[in-house]
C-alpha cells in the first residue's frame, strides 16, 4: 500500500525527517545506515520517547532508496555498455583465458562465447525485470481506480487445481454429499524431490516485525507520517483474528475457533477454494495459494496473501510469522539477501523459545485419537493404501504418548524431565520417522455434536489435531536442544506433555545466515551479554559482524529521580526475598513508604509487585491493618485485572480519575495503580505525564528458581555457555531475567522530552554494583542509593513540588503525544 502524506517535509539532506531530528536520532540513523551498508547484525537501544520508530523508518528507507538507486545506475550502465559492445565488433572484446572462471586451456573463441552469453543473460534479465516492474505498477494503478474490485475475487482457480479437485471427487465417488472433501489427498512425503520455488524475491525489501498487532499498527501510522509515505510500498501481514473481514467469524473471539471456522469456510459445496483475507501459519494459505498471480496483486490495495510480499519494499508482520520457519515459508517470505528489523526485541530469546515450544494435554490426545479412529473406520475402504498406513502410524504414535502419561486413572502426581531420545524410547515410537509432515490439522473437522456448550471448554478442545501435529514436529529437534516435561495430575485429562526448547539459536540461525543485515532494536536491551551469547554467537555469528548502538534519553538528567531505598521510615531494612517478604513487618514497612509517597506525589503513582499472589497477600494485610484505607484517602486505588479484556476499562478509569482530580481538586490528589511485573501493564503501556509521576518497584522479581523448566535451562547454559564474569551462565540468566523485567516496568513513566518522574526501587539489593550496572544507562547515570528513608523522602518531596522541573518549559513534538497514553494500544481503526 502506498501512503499519501501532505505534511511531511525534509530538513536533513541525508535523512529526510518530518521535523528537526534530535542529535541522538541523527546518530541512530547514521549507525543504522552503516550497519545495513556493511551487512552486519546490529543491536540498537533507544529509550521509548526518543523517536525510535521514526529513526528506524527514516534511516532504513534512506538506505533502501540509495541501494535501489545504485542498482538502477548499475543496470543502466550494463545496458549501455552492452549496446556499445553490440554496436562495435563484440568479437574484438575478449577476456584473457581463465578471467571469466573458465579453464585457461580452453580456446579463445570458447572463452569469448561464454563471456558474451553471460552478458546477454544478464542484460535480458535486467530488461525482463524492468518490464515486469512497469507492468506491475500499471496494473496496481488500474486496480486502485477500479470500483469493481470484488468481481476480481471470483476468478476461477487454475486448471491444474481443478484437475486435482476432480481426482479427489472421483476418488470419493459413492460417498454422501460433501464427504468427498474429507478424503486425504495422495501423500507425497516419500518423494525427496522438492518443487521449485517460484516465489523468489525479485527486489530488495525490508521486513519489520514486532510483538503485537497494536505495535505494528502504531508503526504503520509512523510510516504514514514520515517523508517516505508518498513513494513506499508497504503490506501488513496478520492473523485471521486481526484481518478477517467476516463479522460472523470475528465474533467467535477465540483464535482457535476463528481458525477452525475459516478452515471450514475455505471450501464451498463444490469443493472449490474461497479467498481468505487473513494469513496465519501453513494452513492459513490453503485458499490464497490457489489464486492466479494477477488476481493476487489485488492484495497491494486490499487483502493480504503471500503474493503481496514479493513486490513490496516494506513488509510489516508479527514475530511468529517471521521467526517460525514453516509459517515464514507458507507466507511467501524469502529472506535471502533481505533486511530484517526486529523491534521491541528485549524478549527475543524468550519469544523464540515460546514459538518453538509445544504442549499437548491428555484430553487433547484422547480427543485426537477418537477423531482419527472414527475417520479411519469410516473411510478405510476409500483411502489409498499408503495413506491408510500413515494414519495407522499416527494412531500408534498418539497411543504411545498416552502410555507415557500413564494411560489410565489414578495416575501418580509428579513431574518428569527427559531428553528427546529418552522420551521417544519411553513412548516406544523411536522407530517412527517423525520428520514426515502429516498435516493432521487438515484431516478431521469436528462435527457439531462433538462441540460442547461451555465456551472455555470448547476453546480448550478446539483443534486437538493441530496441537498433536505441533508437538510431533517439536520432537524433530536435536536431542541436545530440547527437553520433554511430563506432568501427571491424577487423571489422564489433566496430564500434559510439554516440549521445552533450550537452544533458541538453532531456529534463529537461518534468519541471521540468509539476511543481508539484521537489526535488533528495543527501548531497553540491557543486559545484552547473555542475549549476544545465546542468540548470536551460538548461532555462528562472528564477533566482528555484531555492532551495538546505545543512546541516552532526550530528557535532561534532572527530569528523572531514580532512588534505591535500603531502609523504610521505621528503620526496617528493605529486602523482599521470597523468605521474608510476607512477614507482617516487611509488609507494614512497605505500606508506610507508600503512605508517605501519597502525601507528596501528585497525579498517578504506579506500584509494581513481583507476582499476583504477593499483591493479593499485601493488599489483604493492609486492609486488615488500616493501611489500605489511609492510601485510599489520598488517591483512588486501581488494580491490574487478570483478564486482558478488562485492561482498557481499568486504564481509562485510571486516566479519567487523574484528570478529574487535576481539574476539580478535592481530597484526592490522583490515583494509585497496583500492577504486576510481567503482567498486562508492565510492557507496551505508557504512563506519561500525570499518569505516572512516580513508579515504585517492590523487591526484585526473580523467576521461580524451583521451576523444572528454569532449572533445566540453567543446567543447559552451564554446560554449553562460557562463564559470565564471576557468575555461572545459569545464575547470570536468573539475574538477567529479573533485571529485564525491572527495566521494562520502570521505563513506563518517561515517554517524551517534556516528561518527568521519580523511580523508587524498594530493595537494598539494587545497590549492588553488578545490579546497578544492568539498569539502562540513562537511568543508571541519575540513580541515587539512599541508606535511610529521610533523605530519600526529602528528594521526592522536592521534585514533586509545582516548581519541578525545567521539563515544564519543554513541550512535546508533534509525534510525542502527551495526552492519553493508551490510544495507540487500542486503536479504533483496523489496518
Amino acid at each position: 500500500v502506498t501512503f499519501r502524506s501532505t505534511n511531511a517535509h525534509s530538513v536533513d539532506s541525508r535523512f529526510p525527517f518530518p521535523f528537526e531530528p534530535y542529535t541522538i536520532q541523527k546518530e541512530f540513523m547514521e549507525a543504522l545506515y552503516r550497519t545495513l551498508e556493511d551487512s552486519k547484525i546490529g543491536i540498537f537501544e533507544s529509550p521509548t520517547g526518543t523517536g525510535k520508530s521514526l529513526s528506524l523508518i527514516c534511516g532504513a528507507l534512506t538506505w533502501l532508496q540509495d541501494f535501489e538507486e545504485r542498482k538502477k545506475q548499475e543496470a543502466a550502465r550494463l545496458l549501455e555498455n552492452r549496446a556499445d559492445t553490440v554496436a562495435e565488433h563484440p568479437a574484438e572484446k575478449k577476456l584473457t583465458p581463465g578471467q571469466d572462471g573458465s579453464s585457461s586451456s580452453e580456446p579463445d573463441w570458447i572463452t569469448a562465447f561464454v563471456q558474451k552469453k553471460a552478458e546477454r543473460d544478464l542484460v535480458d534479465k535486467l530488461k525482463e525485470e524492468e518490464i515486469k516492474r512497469k507492468r506491475r505498477e500499471e496494473r496496481l494503478e488500474l486496480i486502485r481506480q477500479n470500483v469493481q474490485l470484488k468481481y476480481a475475487l471470483k476468478r476461477k482457480v487454475p486448471s491444474r487445481q481443478s484437475q486435482k479437485d476432480f481426482s479427489i471427487k472421483e476418488q470419493g465417488a459413492g460417498l454422501e454429499d460433501g464427504e468427498e472433501e474429507l478424503l486425504v489427498a495422495e501423500y507425497e512425503s516419500d518423494d525427496d524431490t522438492k518443487p521449485k520455488n517460484r516465489w523468489v524475491s525479485c527486489r530488495m525489501g525490508i521486513y519489520y516485525c514486532s510483538r503485537t498487532h497494536s505495535q505494528l499498527a502504531q508503526f504503520v501510522h509512523e510510516v504514514q507520517k514520515s517523508p517516505f509515505a508518498e513513494n513506499i510500498s508497504l503490506v501488513s501481514l496478520g492473523s485471521r483474528q486481526n484481518l478477517c473481514i467476516n463479522e460472523e467469524v470475528r465474533r467467535l473471539g477465540s483464535v482457535q475457533l476463528i481458525n477452525d471456522r475459516c478452515m471450514e469456510m475455505q471450501k464451498n459445496k463444490h469443493g472449490e477454494k474461497i479467498f481468505l483475507s487473513g494469513v496465519e501459519g501453513s494452513r492459513g494459505l490453503a485458499a490464497a495459494s490457489r489464486l492466479l498471480p494477477s488476481s493476487a496483486e489485488l492484495v497491494l490495495s486490499a487483502a493480504v496473501t503471500m503474493f503481496s510480499v514479493q513486490p513490496c519494499q516494506l513488509v510489516v508482520l508479527p514475530y511468529q510469522t517471521l521467526l517460525h520457519e514453516a509459517t515464514r515459508r507458507a507466507s511467501g517470505i524469502r529472506l535471502k539477501d533481505q533486511v530484517v528489523i526486529i523491534d521491541e526485541a528485549h524478549n527475543l530469546t524468550d519469544t523464540i523459545t515460546c514459538i518453538h515450544s509445544s504442549e499437548v494435554t491428555g484430553a487433547q490426545l484422547c480427543c485426537a485419537h477418537s477423531q482419527l479412529s472414527q475417520y479411519v473406520g469410516r473411510y478405510r475402504n476409500r483411502l489409498k493404501a499408503k495413506n491408510l498406513m500413515y494414519l495407522k502410524q499416527i494412531l500408534f504414535v498418539v497411543e504411545g504418548l498416552v502410555r507415557v502419561l500413564g494411560g489410565g486413572k489414578n495416575i501418580p502426581q509428579g513431574t518428569e524431565m527427559l531428553t528427546i531420545n529418552n522420551f521417544l524410547f519411553k513412548a516406544q515410537i523411536d522407530n517412527i520417522n517423525l520428520f514426515k509432515r502429516f498435516f493432521l490439522s487438515s484431516l478431521v473437522v469436528p462435527t457439531p455434536d462433538q462441540k460442547v456448550a461451555d465456551e472455555e471448554k470448547q476453546i480448550s478442545m478446539a483443534s486437538p489435531m493441530m496441537q498433536v501435529e505441533g508437538f510431533l514436529f517439536a520432537l524433530t529437534n536435536a536431542n541436545k536442544d530440547g527437553r520433554l516435561v511430563i506432568q501427571r495430575h491424577g487423571t489422564l485429562a489433566q496430564c500434559s506433555l510439554k516440549f521445552l526448547l533450550l537452544n533458541p539459536a538453532v531456529h534463529f540461525a537461518p534468519v541471521l545466515k540468509e539476511c543481508r543485515a539484521v537489526i535488533i532494536a528495543g527501548g531497553t536491551m540491557q543486559p545484552v551479554a547473555d542475549f549476544k551469547e545465546q542468540l548470536l554467537l551460538s548461532a555462528g555469528v562472528a564477533v566482528d559482524r555484531i555492532t551495538e548502538f546505545c543512546c541516552g534519553h532526550v530528557i535532561p538528567p534532572e527530569n528523572i529521580l531514580p532512588i534505591v531505598l535500603c531502609n523504610g521510615p521505621s528503620g526496617q531494612e528493605l529486602e523482599f526475598t521470597f523468605q521474608n517478604r510476607e512477614t507482617p513487618q516487611m509488609m507494614d514497612e512497605m505500606g508506610r513508604v507508600l503512605a508517605n509517597l501519597m502525601n507528596v506525589v501528585p497525579g498517578g503513582v504506579v506500584c509494581f509487585f513481583p507476582s499476583y499472589e504477593y499483591e493479593r497477600r499485601a493488599l489483604a494485610h493492609w486492609e486488615s491493618t488500616g493501611i489500605l484505607a489511609r492510601l485510599a484517602a489520598k488517591k483512588k486505588i486501581f488494580q491490574e485485572p487478570k483478564k486482558a479484556s478488562q485492561v482498557e476499562q481499568v486504564l481509562t478509569e485510571y486516566s479519567r480519575c487523574i484528570q478529574n482530580c487535576r481539574q476539580v481538586g478535592g481530597a484526592l490528589s490522583g490515583a494509585l495503580l497496583f500492577s504486576v511485573v510481567g503482567g498486562k501493564m508492565s510492557e507496551g503501556i505508557n504512563f506519561s505525564d500525570d499518569l505516572g509521576r512516580c513508579v515504585v518497584m517492590v523487591g526484585m522479581p526473580y523467576p521461580n528458581i524451583k521451576s523444572p523448566e528454569l532449572q533445566e535451562k540453567m543446567a543447559y547454559l552451564d554446560k554449553h555457555m562460557p562463564q559470565v564474569g564471576r557468575q555461572s551462565p545459569g545464575k547470570a540468566l536468573v539475574e538477567n531475567l529479573c533485571m529485564k523485567a525491572v527495566n521494562q516496568s520502570i521505563g513506563r513513566a518517561i515517554r517524551h522530552r517534556g516528561d518527568y518522574a521519580s523511580i523508587l526501587l524498594l530493595d537494598r539489593r539494587y545497590s549492588r554494583p553488578t545490579t546497578l550496572h544492568k539498569l539502562p544507562e540513562w537511568i543508571r547515570r541519575s540513580t541515587r542509593v539512599q541508606p535511610t528513608f529521610g533523605p530519600a523522602f526529602a528528594s521526592i518531596r522536592k521534585v514533586s513540588l509545582p516548581s519541578w522541573p525545567a521539563a515544564k518549559l519543554l513541550t512535546p513534538r508533534p509525534s510525542e503525544s502527551s495526552v492519553s497514553t493508551f490510544s495507540f494500544l487500542f486503536p479504533k481503526c483496523r489496518y
